[in-house]
């Protein structure tokens, strides 16, 4: 065990980071740890219980729920309730947000936005999913009942952001503004152990992540950009190579360890774009940007958009520098 550093102890190392928050935070991060320690333990094991297939309901999304999408938004709600430290929660599976009324609940000083599964449509092809997270602190007074108002943050308000994939190995990887570091879990102590310290990602990449069955439906700059990833030029690594998972988290922890671009645009279907801000976009944006890369809606810096709802959805470009401003000059 020499050498080796657990997520618990980093998160205590750089406490210091945030004087204002006494401890608070440190353990607002330990609880969404053990909250997807019982999630991977289910994932690992999906394929021995009745927790694949449809739950059959459906989300505010419109979108069909998943058994484990079910069962992970509870294991978060649970654990963040118990923990104390957040106030209120906002989850893609459910329609308004869950302020916490007990007392010490209340007095908490942040709220948690997540996605519990991302991804979950790809749960029954035992293909990669994740959690995304996002943390900020309230607006509401400390003491009272949180409100809407404490979600609907710009994502630059955000004090922590952070996404769990479970995948051929389960990481988590976070950053709270001071960079973005990667954890492993080693399931023979049953901890996060640190693995990829002050992650960066490339400048350049030659992966561009789409959904190609939708190029039809898509912009104009769009499809030219597609086809310029396609064009032969050695001078340039072209081709690129088109690597599309399903799952934002799967698709940008790839594209941010390699280098790359994940493009989920507006179309002529959804205007508006189809990732949702507050869960998805926001957090993720976070960290690719403390990682080195730029996330936008094309018009907008991602982090830069102020929410009117709790489901709002937008246009997301994300990943490396070079590749996303290369974009961008298509739609000039």
């Amino acid at each position: 065990m020499n050498g080796v550093k657990t997520l618990s102890e980093f998160i205590m190392e750089r406490q210091d980071d945030f004087p204002f928050a006494t401890g608070e935070l440190s353990n607002l991060l330990n609880d969404i740890v053990i909250a997807s320690k019982i999630v991977n333990r289910e994932v690992n094991k999906a394929g021995l219980v009745d927790i694949l297939g449809s739950a059959e309901q459906e989300n505010i999304q419109g979108e069909t729920q998943q058994k484990l999408d079910v069962f992970a938004d509870n294991q978060f709600i649970a654990a963040l309730r118990s923990g104390g430290e957040a106030c209120a929660i906002a989850s893609e599976e459910n329609d308004d947000f869950v302020a916490f009324e007990d007392e010490r609940s209340k007095n908490g000083k942040y709220v948690v936005a997540f996605d519990p599964l991302d991804g979950s449509s790809n749960i029954d092809v035992n293909a990669s999913i994740g959690t995304i997270f996002s943390i900020y602190r309230r607006k509401s007074e400390v003491g009272s009942i949180a409100n809407i108002e404490d979600f609907l943050q710009k994502g630059e308000e955000q004090v922590a952001a952070g996404y769990v994939i479970y995948g051929s190995s389960t990481m988590l990887v976070y950053t709270t503004g001071y960079g973005v570091n990667g954890f492993t879990l080693d399931p023979s102590i049953g901890e996060f152990c640190l693995s990829h310290p002050n992650l960066k990602t490339p400048k350049d990449g030659t992966v561009y992540s789409i959904n190609e069955g939708n190029l039809s439906y898509c912009s104009e700059a769009i499809n030219n950009y597609v086809n310029y990833c396609k064009e032969i030029d050695p001078s340039t690594n072209r081709p690129y190579t088109a690597r599309y998972i399903g799952s934002m988290v799967a698709d940008l922890h790839r594209n941010m360890i390699k280098g790359g671009i994940f493009i989920y645009p507006e179309t002529t279907n959804n205007p508006e774009g189809k990732l949702r801000l507050l869960y998805e976009c926001n957090p993720m944006a976070f960290l690719i940007e403390q990682a080195g890369g730029i996330a936008t809606t094309a018009r907008l810096a991602i982090m830069n958009i102020e929410p009117k709802e709790l489901h709002q959805r937008v246009p997301t470009i994300m990943g490396s520098e070079n590749m996303v401003k290369k974009l961008l000059t298509f739609y000039k």
